[in-house]
């Protein structure tokens, strides 16, 4: 496991599995999940656990989470609930269930990747592992900062977020 901290971000970087990035998927990690937190702006220092699996893997989460018995790209976990996607209204009596009292740092959930998605669909869109990697980590950001793409209106909110961030950190497709 990797910690990597910079600013007011702190990820705890994992996998399960050998993987074999052509590119430094610890900064992009942290490059993500910063400018996310700036986009919205979060007022919190904030901890991220990031965890690098196969199909299978999370496949069996999927199923033990969700009831879902299929492998996905991405699950997010938050720890947080958003009334309003990205508005961090946290009365101070909730603070201290949401704080790690280890750093003091707002937990603000995990992030679950599938490495052989990253691959197969960064194929299948014809753009770079690194762009897919990175779109997957800010579209889960995003879940565990209170967005989502249930309606309509929310995709677009959420694709147009993604794209910005993404756009930002000169992560296009390509």
């Amino acid at each position: 496991m990797t910690d990597i901290k910079t600013g007011s971000v702190k990820i705890y970087l994992d996998s399960d599995i050998q993987t074999d990035f052509d590119f430094d998927h610890e900064k992009i990690a942290m490059d993500v999940c910063e400018a996310v937190l700036k986009r919205i702006s979060c007022p919190f220092d904030t901890e991220i656990d990031i965890l690098i699996v196969d199909d299978e893997r999370i496949r069996e989460i999927n199923l033990e989470t969700r009831d879902i018995d299929n492998a996905t790209d991405v699950l997010s976990f938050p720890n947080l609930f958003f009334a309003d996607p990205g508005k961090f209204d946290i009365r101070d009596e909730e603070l201290s269930d949401l704080i790690d009292p280890e750093n003091g740092l707002i937990v603000l959930g995990e992030i679950v990747l599938s490495y052989d998605r990253i691959l197969a669909q960064s194929t299948e869109y014809g753009h770079s592992i690194k762009r897919e990697y990175a779109f997957l980590i800010a579209h889960s950001m995003l879940h565990l900062c209170g967005y989502d793409h249930m309606t309509d209106e929310d995709a677009v909110v959420m694709e147009d977020l993604q794209k910005q961030i993404l756009d930002g950190l000169k992560i296009f497709r390509e």
